[in-house]
């Protein structure tokens, strides 16, 4: 009579694991007390990463360094920019008032400057500014006309001018003499021109009154009138690149935190397995062989 062999013993979480599918057995492992507390830690690192690279973006794009609101704002020229000081991108582009009297004779083009479409020639003439240390001048942009002749004489007296101050031009590397105009507005060369101490920088001038407030006149001129610069904010791209950085980090506090879920899980099949084995060799089973009596 043969006798059935005996069945092998096994763990019961044996059959759990070999009877259900991948992804419910990782899903068991990963709910171990030590792997929750795991989580949790790559969950907090992840959310620090992330509020870091937000910032990062965040900081990436910077305001204009002065709005157009504030520089439409007329305010006192001697009060806004000093003389022998460099005119700074948050000084330029600003509306200014300053008084005094234009320089009779120091009328100078500036060409070709387009108006409308049409070309033609600046006429900057120097300003004593009423109040200005070393008697200091500045560079005054009257009006435009469309040819380069011999423009109107600039208004006498005193005289109240509103305006954009606007940062020089860089100077003619070699200007022709017998051109009658420059090609650029740079104030270093106008003050070498007019021997004069000048502001950096010049003025459009919008505006121009005599004492008595009326509008001063300039037969053959056109106003010159400059909007302001458009205000664009700046784009930090080694911000932007550290904000990305800082996502994958996150990823990655993620990602080894599965990845060490996945070993222990492999290494408990592996130890099953092993288990498996040693249990199979060593179940006693009957070979064949005679029956006994």
């Amino acid at each position: 009579m043969r006798r059935c062999p005996r069945p092998i013993s096994r763990p019961a979480h044996f059959y759990f694991y070999s009877q259900s599918k991948y992804g419910g057995r990782v899903l068991k492992t990963a709910l171990k007390p030590q792997w929750l507390l795991a989580l949790l830690a790559a969950l907090a690192l992840a959310t620090g990463f992330v509020a870091l690279s937000g910032w990062q973006f965040g900081s990436s794009e910077t305001e204009p360094l002065v709005k157009a609101d504030k520089t439409e704002v007329a305010v006192p020229l001697t009060e806004h920019h000093q003389v022998g000081t460099e005119l700074l991108g948050t000084v330029a582009d600003q509306i200014v008032t300053f008084s005094g009297e234009f320089v009779e004779g120091s009328d100078e083009l500036v060409a070709p400057r387009l108006h409308d479409g049409v070309k033609g020639a600046w006429v900057v003439t120097e300003f004593k500014v009423d109040g200005a240390p070393k008697d200091a001048a500045i560079a005054v942009v009257r009006g435009w006309q469309p040819d380069s002749s011999a423009p109107s004489p600039a208004p006498e007296g005193e005289l109240e001018i509103t305006g954009r101050l606007l940062p020089s031009e860089g100077p003619e590397l070699a200007h022709d003499v017998r051109s009658p105009a420059l090609e650029t507005l740079a104030s270093s060369q106008l003050s070498n021109l007019w021997d004069t101490t000048l502001y950096e920088g010049f003025v459009t001038a919008h505006e121009i009154k005599t004492a008595e407030g009326a509008a001063a006149e300039q037969p053959g001129l056109s106003r010159v009138y400059v909007g302001p610069q458009p205000q664009e904010a700046q784009v930090n791209w080694l911000n932007v690149f550290y904000g990305i950085e800082w996502v994958v980090f996150a990823g990655f506090a993620l990602f080894l935190w599965y990845r060490m879920v996945r070993d222990d899980y492999q290494r408990g099949m592996e130890e099953i397995a092993e288990r498996a084995a040693e249990a199979h060799q060593n179940d006693p089973r009957d070979d064949d062989g005679p029956a006994s009596s």
